[in-house]
């Protein structure tokens, strides 16, 4: 497999990257003391992922690129898939292989394992609120520095969609930009002469007002922006599937459901990625031969 194939729906290079800057900053200069000084370089181990509490997995491959990282001797087995919904006590994968290396690699792959499973726990959660509406719950690049690719990819896993990726991938006029251009007409003009003809353009709007007059313009989509229910379901009438409508601001599990039964296509969350929890899950070793040095 080349290092530009997929490792669980993301890059190989991106997770090789990421990885090895995680066990860099964990190794350091003198590598792991603890294990170094206590187990012995011929010990080999046996060692369980479990589910503390009930959730969603996401992250799988990146937990066992962190034991390849460091040893390509561990075998690393899924008992479950990636966006596979699993219960308290449940077993998540299965480690074998040196036994440094499985302690070595431990919290690196639980850090990425948890983080990631956290956020696909908690989009499930928001996914299955809007059950029945057309709305599609999606993300936002309010993520985390450097794991923007894994944390949207746990979006997925969650049953999420993802907004854009990044600056460079589509054309979002926000309320700032309006400001500096001298307007929505003349912001929605310049973006549409500058993107090139697959790159699509959505404006936010926070009054009736400016709905209507971007509306007047050749845009792909709208950010309905902190408005109440009332103002929502106006502004859906008056997009009337012209184009596509995007909620956003303050959305909660509490709040998400009336605001996906106003008719807005998407529900943008911020707190996917900002706050989800991490989802429990262990490493439990279940063997050892010739751990003392």
């Amino acid at each position: 497999m080349s290092d530009a194939s997929l490792e669980g729906g993301l890059p190989r290079l991106i997770v090789a990257r990421a990885v090895e800057q995680a066990l860099a900053e964990d190794l350091g200069t003198r590598g792991d003391l603890t294990t170094d000084a206590t187990v012995s370089a011929r010990a080999t181990a046996a060692a369980t992922f479990g589910a503390r509490r009930a959730g969603v997995i996401a992250g799988l491959a990146v937990a066992a690129a962190a034991f390849h990282a460091i040893d390509p001797r561990v075998s690393f087995a899924p008992r479950v898939a990636d966006g596979e919904r699993v219960a308290a006590g449940a077993v998540v994968a299965r480690v074998t292989g040196p036994a440094r290396a499985l302690l070595t690699a431990e919290r690196v792959a639980l850090n990425f394992l948890c983080h990631m499973s956290g956020i696909a726990t908690l989009t499930r959660r928001y996914v299955d609120a809007v059950a029945g509406t057309r709305a599609r719950i999606v993300d936002t690049r309010k993520t985390t520095p450097g794991l923007r690719a894994f944390e949207k990819y746990a979006v997925r896993c969650g049953g999420g969609f993802n907004h854009r990726s990044g600056l460079y991938d589509a054309i979002l006029i926000k309320d700032n930009h309006i400001i500096a251009a001298g307007g929505i007409e003349p912001a929605i003009a310049a973006a549409r002469a500058h993107a090139g003809h697959m790159v699509k353009i959505e404006v936010e709007v926070g009054t009736l007002d400016e709905l209507a007059a971007a509306l007047r313009h050749p845009i792909d989509a709208v950010l309905l922006d902190n408005m109440d229910l009332p103002v929502l379901r106006r502004a859906v009438e008056m997009v009337g599937g012209r184009v596509l409508a995007e909620a956003s601001g303050g959305v909660t599990l509490e709040t998400v459901r009336e605001i996906a039964e106003t008719g807005v296509d998407l529900i943008s969350v911020g707190a996917l990625t900002h706050s989800a929890p991490i989802l429990d899950l262990g490493l439990d070793f279940e063997s050892a031969d010739t751990l003392a040095c």
